[in-house]
């Protein structure tokens, strides 16, 4: 039976290029760890596994372009890029803006595939996963959100996203250890 639930990994390839770049890397690299885990158990378990990133303006890039462009010598997310690497059987889409369902194919794409759980992961938690939990919920997919593989630029930004999820949204918040299918 195919699995019905997607891994999604949000904005984890980033060259972290911003002011807050050097706070939100040192919240991200025990994540970046925690999603790999994760990322294993659910691949073996049939999940999708897609990474849907920045396309940093460039329209034309593919997941190669934007993985050396991050894990590149200079760039401040290139230790998080090496972690998570996505591999030849990983999905990609790339968005414009905040929320990974905003003028990208994602939910045709999840629908496609006939999914209907979202395990949600990434960075920034106050912006780009809080924006998307809203837009997954407005669609109707049972979300998870593991508080070990998100992170925000400081751990309180991370924990009042955290509490938005669960209290308003009713997003499950467990760790990615307790995650099954």
């Amino acid at each position: 039976m195919k699995s019905k639930t997607a891994l999604l990994i949000i904005d984890m390839l980033n060259t972290l290029d911003f002011p807050e770049g050097p706070m939100l890397a040192k919240q991200a690299l025990p994540v970046a760890k925690n999603i790999l885990k994760l990322k294993k158990k659910m691949a073996k378990r049939g999940a999708a596994v897609v990474y849907v990133n920045d396309n940093f303006g460039n329209w034309k890039s593919s997941w190669e372009e934007v993985y050396k462009t991050c894990a590149a010598p200079k760039s401040r997310g290139r230790e998080i890029a090496k972690i998570l690497h996505p591999d030849p059987e990983d999905y990609f889409i790339l968005k414009p803006r905040h929320s990974a369902f905003y003028s990208t194919n994602l939910e045709v794409f999840l629908k496609d595939l006939g999914i209907e759980n979202l395990i949600l992961t990434g960075v920034a938690g106050n912006i780009c996963i809080l924006f998307t939990v809203h837009d997954a919920h407005m669609r109707d997919f049972k979300i998870t959100v593991p508080r070990d593989c998100i992170a925000s630029n400081t751990k309180t930004l991370n924990d009042q996203a955290l509490g938005l999820m669960k209290n308003e949204l009713k997003v499950q918040t467990p760790i990615s250890a307790s995650i099954s299918l």
